[in-house]
């Protein structure tokens, strides 16, 4: 303390006492020597307190100046009452220490929690603009959130959110359905926060993927549908031959061998369609998950063409393999990858010409049809009969034969070119099928580079 301050706090200790010694020796109740002795005293005294606040007081400044910046406190007050302060507030400073360090471990724990939760989940402010969005929200949609909150049945969530006066609000929900990059169903669930959040949050939307659910309901009615009607006819057919073997071809033997070779082609075209089935099935299950692992797709084309050669060689196909020297990898399922080459070109060899040439090829994508952004396009082209223009547009759907005779003759079920575009969606891809009538087709399929 300065000396100003010392001087000042004499005054205000020894004031009232000295002014009373004065009205005491000018009305003769003190003498006046007894007076100015007692008004030493009491200035004297007054000075020692001084100093001994003044000191405390630095010592307590210290201490506050040390404990904020957790130091140790070297000294202590030397009044027994000004210890006592210092005592309290060092321990209020301790307590309130941990109670921050508390308080911070536990946001820390909220956003970990918030960040590891599996669905995508968002903050909303009171002006509808996003405070926080967790990796899942920002993996599933990215730069498209904005978009999302756009979509008609979530916006009318969150004015029925905001718009509620009653006291707790109730949670709204909405199902929603966003078309790109692929095909998704979501459950959005919106949770109004009163009071509102720390960083200003009114609304907590949390959207819940329900594609696989959806996913599985739809393989039911479709297996109902299209699978019962598809098994009917080898199945009725193997049922006849039965019959006739237990009948009259029971002893003749040249029918029976006849007869059980048309019963093999019928349970292996069953066997066919039940195993593309099953694999159409656990692609859409998993189709709005993009997979993450690289692939060398020269490589892997590569491979393929040479296990490939038995079947060309029964059709007397001559393969055309033309791989680009140097092509990024791409990040994709190598499995999946592989059926959708193994497919289009299984494709081009039961449709194309008898001793002809298939084609195929793997370049950088270039070109206006393709997107911007860096990818691989990979094309067969055969060189059969063509499809007529009208039917490009369904040749992808389940089931969807240009000419269901000649399809069922070659072993086709349907269900080849459907596998592809699921798989080409999962990958976040393009597929693109060109045709001309006694020219050929040309099937290509754009993949984003990793």
């Amino acid at each position: 303390m300065q000396a100003g301050g010392i001087l000042l706090t004499v005054l205000a200790i020894a004031g009232m006492p000295m002014m009373a010694l004065i009205v005491m020796a000018t009305t003769g109740a003190a003498t006046p020597l007894g007076a100015a002795m007692a008004i030493g005293l009491i200035l004297l005294v007054a000075f020692v307190l001084a100093l001994l606040w003044s000191r405390d007081l630095d010592v307590l400044s210290e201490t506050v100046r040390r404990l904020e910046e957790d130091q140790p406190i070297s000294e202590t007050p030397a009044l027994p009452g000004l210890e006592r302060v210092g005592r309290e507030i060092e321990r209020l400073s301790r307590r309130l220490a941990e109670r921050l360090a508390l308080t911070e471990e536990l946001r820390r724990a909220d956003e970990a929690i918030v960040e590891r939760l599996p669905d995508p989940l968002l903050v909303l402010a009171a002006d509808r603009s996003v405070r926080r969005a967790n990796r899942a929200a920002q993996v599933a949609f990215g730069a498209d959130m904005a978009a999302v909150l756009r979509h008609p049945e979530l916006h009318s969530a969150i004015d029925r959110a905001f718009a509620q006066k009653n006291v707790p609000r109730l949670v709204q929900t909405a199902e929603i359905g966003l078309p790109v990059p692929v095909a998704r169903e979501l459950l959005a669930t919106v949770v109004p926060m009163d009071p509102p959040l720390a960083d200003g949050g009114r609304l907590v939307v949390v959207l819940s993927d329900r594609s696989r659910e959806r996913a599985v309901e739809r393989m039911r009615a479709d297996f109902a549908a299209n699978a019962s009607h598809e098994l009917r006819t080898p199945l009725a057919s193997l049922m006849g031959f039965i019959d006739t073997l237990r009948g009259p071809a029971a002893d003749d033997p040249p029918a029976q061998q006849r007869f059980l070779g048309i019963m093999a082609e019928q349970a292996a075209r069953m066997n066919r369609l039940i195993d593309d089935l099953l694999s159409l099935s656990r692609i859409e299950l998993i189709e709005h998950q993009a997979p993450a692992e690289r692939v060398d797709l020269a490589e892997l084309l590569r491979g393929l063409a040479a296990g490939f050669e038995p079947r060309l060689a029964e059709h007397g196909v001559t393969l055309e393999l033309m791989v680009a020297g140097s092509l990024p990898p791409v990040l994709g399922d190598a499995d999946q990858l592989t059926q959708v080459a193994q497919n289009l070109l299984d494709n081009a060899v039961k449709y194309g010409r008898e001793g002809g040439a298939v084609r195929l090829t793997a370049d950088p994508a270039a070109g206006a049809r393709w997107p911007t952004r860096p990818g691989i396009v990979v094309t067969v082209v055969d060189r059969g009969h063509g499809i007529p223009r009208e039917h490009l547009p369904r040749l992808t759907e389940r089931f969807y034969r240009v000419d269901t005779g000649r399809s069922r003759a070659v072993g086709g079920t349907g269900l080849g070119l459907a596998i592809v575009k699921h798989i080409v969606n999962r990958h976040r891809g393009q597929l693109a099928i060109d045709s001309e009538v006694g020219v050929g087709t040309t099937v290509s399929v754009w993949l984003p580079a990793a």
